[in-house]
Parts: structure tokens; sequence; C-alpha cells
């Protein structure tokens, strides 16, 4: 079953958010996960190594920056047959693609921890625009940051050649991620 995709990437795409000082993701306590279908059977895999880059002002969101990156040789489905073909040229290209990249373009608080983080989402050399609910919650010294963001992997041209077929492992693909931030001000 090889299958995905995975935009994850994306995913997630993310958008994790932080505070203005010294904001730094704990990777141990964040994921970055994706769920596609393979002839109507969900699959789920996880990016095992993903980075950001955080500027997060809770006073003046619209001031925020956020770069994420994930390592896109990182995917794992958790099958053997499936982990060796995501990273050939008809899934993520690793060689010629080694990272996924977003780079924020506007966070817009909407009131009770939620937040839009509009930006450019880079798979695959080819670049989408995507707007990325967020949610934000505060315990202690960490803010965790979640959210899901649907794509279209064809768009990325993830699962090129004979995956193309949607008939076969579906065009949406849900970007799930959980970022755990220290350094972020009070929400």
């Amino acid at each position: 079953m090889k299958v995905l995709f995975s935009s994850a990437l994306i995913a997630t795409a993310f958008l994790g958010t932080a505070a203005q000082a010294a904001q730094t993701l704990v990777p141990a306590q964040s994921a970055v996960n994706f769920e596609a279908k393979q002839m109507g059977v969900p699959l789920k895999g996880q990016f095992k190594k993903f980075d950001a880059q955080i500027a997060f002002d809770a006073a003046k969101p619209e001031n925020s920056k956020i770069h994420f990156t994930v390592d896109t040789g990182s995917a794992t489905m958790g099958a053997k047959e499936t982990d060796a073909e995501l990273p050939k040229a008809d899934w993520f290209n690793v060689a010629k693609f080694p990272q996924a990249v977003f780079d924020s373009t506007a966070v817009k608080a909407l009131g009770g921890g939620k937040y839009q983080v509009d930006g450019k989402l880079s798979i695959k050399g080819q670049v989408q625009n995507v707007s990325i609910p967020v949610q934000l919650a505060q315990s202690g010294t960490t803010t965790t940051a979640t959210g899901t963001l649907p794509l279209k992997r064809l768009q990325f041209k993830i699962g090129e050649g004979e995956w193309g077929d949607t008939s076969m492992v579906a065009d949406e693909v849900q970007v799930q991620f959980k970022l755990a931030l220290t350094g972020v001000g009070k929400l």
C-alpha cells in the first residue's frame, strides 16, 4: 500500500505561535501527522522531523511571523513498503525537494484563542496560498498551537504517475499539527 502524501507538510503546515522573546519549538511535545484514504480506507502517517522559527506577538498578532519546515524524507506510515516509496520522485522526490516550507504572510486573531494564519506553502516545488485555522492554549510556560489543514495532494504533485488516479488514493489529505512552544507571552 503505497500512499501518500501529505501535505502535511504543510502542515502542515503550520503555524505555530509564540510571543516576541526567545520562542522555541519543543519537538518532543510536538507532532505533524497526515491522513489520506487509499481505496476508501483511511491511512495515517507522520513527519518525524520538522522545525519552526516563530516570532508571535500576542498583543499584535498581525506583526507575527512564522517559518515552518518539514523534512519530507522523515515521512512514515509505519509500513516498510510504503515508507520506501514516499521519498521517490512520484511522491515527495526527497532528492530534489528535501523540505516543505510554510512562510506566514498574515496572522489574524479571531477571539477565544483562535487565529487565522495565512501564508505560502511550498511542497515539491509547487507553491500555494493556504489559510490555516489555529487554536492556541497555554499551560504553565508552554503554549500549544493545534490545527488541521486540508490539502489537495495533486496541487503539490504528490503521488504522480500511476498514483495520480484519485480512485486509488484520494486527492484530499488532512494535515494535523500540534506544536508546543516556549517563550510565548500571556495570551
